[in-house]
């Protein structure tokens, strides 16, 4: 996966009830018992569904792209002065 971030689109608790077999596939397991297998940790007393989506990241290139601009300035402006 190239560089991104991952962007948060909500968290809400939920019961133990709302995690069905659906759920659990649509979130990359193959049932419910492997979703809790991976998912749980401690008592499993406090339950949240987090969704959430990758987002390629447009920041390092626009970063890379102003200092290149900038650095070209410079140089422009040296040979000028000179």
């Amino acid at each position: 996966m190239d560089e991104g971030e991952i962007e948060v689109d909500s968290i809400r608790e939920i019961s133990l009830a709302e995690i069905t077999p659906h759920l659990a596939r649509r979130s990359g397991f193959k049932d419910v018992a492997e979703l809790l297998e991976i998912a749980k940790h401690g008592s499993g007393d406090n339950i949240y569904l987090i969704q959430f989506h990758y987002s390629p990241s447009f920041l390092p290139r626009v970063l890379k792209r102003a200092a290149r601009r900038r650095s070209a300035q410079r140089v422009v402006a040296r040979r000028g002065t000179r």
